[in-house]
């Protein structure tokens, strides 16, 4: 059987590393789609993209924002956080 390299020895990175990043990422886009939606709920509704008023703008943006926030220091922890010793126990 032939010898042929895979692509990640090739390349010499894990795909999974991009998924790592992809993941921070994402969390930060829900972020600033909270802070979108709260900053825009001080304007004038004309009937855009998102038609609510600004008590439900307010209370959807915070939402994304607190979901956003978890979600970003879920990611830290599964996957940038340096192991230790007793990580082997959980």
């Amino acid at each position: 059987m032939l010898n042929i390299p895979t692509t990640e020895e090739r390349l010499g990175k894990s795909p999974q590393r991009l998924v790592h990043y992809f993941v921070l990422f994402m969390a930060l886009v829900y972020v600033g789609l909270g802070v979108w939606l709260w900053v825009s709920a001080h304007e004038p509704s004309d009937g855009g993209i998102i038609n609510m008023g600004t008590n439900a703008r307010r209370v959807l943006g915070s939402v994304f924002i607190l979901y956003g926030l978890v979600r970003f220091g879920r990611a830290y922890h599964v996957h940038f956080r340096k192991k230790t010793p007793s990580d082997d126990h959980e």
